[in-house]
């Protein structure tokens, strides 16, 4: 029987080493438990892995909370994610689509802002009583969010990050992360008081610029290098050359104030071209199913019940995530005009997940009081919510192309690899 006294809740880092490990313990487990359970049902694993979340964190069963340990897992889970769809993702791949995702990403951050705030100035002073345009604008800012890595996760799992639409979400996810820190540059910088426009310039300006640089450069320089590495004495020297890189680009990516998770991607692009022929990938996934369930239950472990004691609230919340999935399935779909119904919501659908990155605007907008504990729990609830729901609509949408997929010969490299 696990001891109580450890139970109640466990915050790992406050019972020394045992209590690491039993909370590590519980929370992979439940998330394998569950992740099966909902492979069972024919749901996606990943919405198992995060209602573990929800079931064993601080709202129903009190087993174990959010701490520092918990996220900093989470984020190594979803570095090493982002860095294994890299691999898996030729930067040629992503220019052939580039037009389309500029307009992807373009359209998907104005058309789900506008909705935001505008639904908030509607509803917001009725509903919430005392209420601020900069607490619409935060919310507006929430909605631009795209959590690349659930969609990633998604579409790794059922083989086809090679299909052109799959290129177009990842793509036009990683545009989405560098306009969505312009908007929240420039939504904390009115909450302060005023706009930093030089700052938010030299911002925008780096993220850009170290995005196409290694983009475009990367890859030769990895070509140029690896062949150096390999010669080392060091076992596995190849794989730590690529872990070292994907650790680094993190770290510039976050100094410079992208999502680290963006200078993973980036990573594991330059890496892509030999990725199969050295064993990077396969060595990378195994590295990667480990730590993602940490990143999915964190994410779970989030929501808060308690927050939604009101029915004005609880319908709030609904109306909120609601306008959210309408806000990307218009504005990304908008953007892919001529093409097919499908594609259209496949892409709209692939870039509704909010996760960690609605959650972070959440707790930033929190933290420089501009949105109220009720609004806190309203954007957190849109963004587990979100993260929810696309995963299974992803599911029905790309039905046809995993059918395809499989009889043109069982599962592909991707399903094996990823799944």
């Amino acid at each position: 029987m696990i001891d109580q006294q450890l139970m109640a809740p466990l915050a790992i880092e406050q019972h020394g080493g045992e209590g690491v490990l039993l909370g590590l313990l519980i929370i992979f487990a439940s998330a394998k438990l569950m992740a099966e359970l909902f492979e069972r049902l024919r749901q996606p694993a990943v919405i198992g892995e995060i209602f573990a979340g929800i079931l064993i964190g601080p709202s129903v069963l009190k087993w174990v909370e959010p701490t520092e340990i918990t996220n900093v897992l989470a984020e190594v889970g979803v570095i090493f994610l982002l860095f294994t769809v890299g691999l898996d993702t030729q930067t040629r791949d992503l220019f052939r689509v580039g037009k389309r995702a500029l307009a992807v990403a373009v359209l998907g951050v104005i058309v789900p802002f506008l909705i935001g705030y505008l639904l908030m100035e509607w509803l917001g002073y009725d509903w919430l009583g005392d209420h601020s345009k900069i607490e619409s604008i935060f919310v507006g800012a929430a909605m631009v969010a795209t959590s690349v890595g659930i969609t990633a996760r998604v579409l790794g799992d059922m083989g086809l990050l090679h299909l052109e639409v799959s290129r177009i979400i990842l793509g036009a996810a990683v545009i989405d992360d560098v306009l969505g820190l312009i908007v929240l540059a420039v939504v904390s910088s009115l909450a302060e008081g005023g706009i930093d426009y030089l700052q938010i310039g030299i911002t925008a300006g780096l993220a850009i610029g170290f995005t196409a640089f290694v983009a475009i450069v990367g890859g030769r320089v990895v070509t140029r290098v690896s062949h150096r590495v390999q010669n080392l004495r060091l076992k596995e020297s190849h794989f730590h050359f690529a872990l070292i890189t994907c650790l680094g680009l993190s770290v510039v990516a976050s100094r410079i104030g992208i999502a680290a998770i963006i200078g993973a991607f980036l990573a594991g692009m330059m890496f892509a071209a030999e990725s199969r022929d050295t064993g990077l990938l396969h060595r990378s996934e195994a590295v990667m199913e480990f730590f993602v369930p940490f990143f999915l239950v964190n994410i779970g472990m989030q929501l808060q019940v308690e927050s939604f004691l009101s029915t004005q609230v609880i319908w709030l919340a609904v109306i909120v995530t609601a306008a959210a999935l309408f806000g990307k399935v218009v504005g990304c779909g908008a953007a892919m005009f001529g093409k097919k119904w499908k594609e259209v919501l496949q892409v709209g659908v692939g870039m509704a997940p909010r996760g960690e990155v609605g959650i972070v605007v959440a707790q930033i907008g929190l933290g420089l009081h501009t949105i109220s504990n009720e609004m806190y729990g309203i954007v957190l609830f849109m963004a587990i919510m979100t993260t929810m729901i696309a995963p299974p609509l992803l599911k029905v949408l790309f039905r046809e192309e995993q059918r395809t997929l499989g009889s043109e010969g069982g599962q592909s490299d991707e399903a094996v690899i990823l799944g």
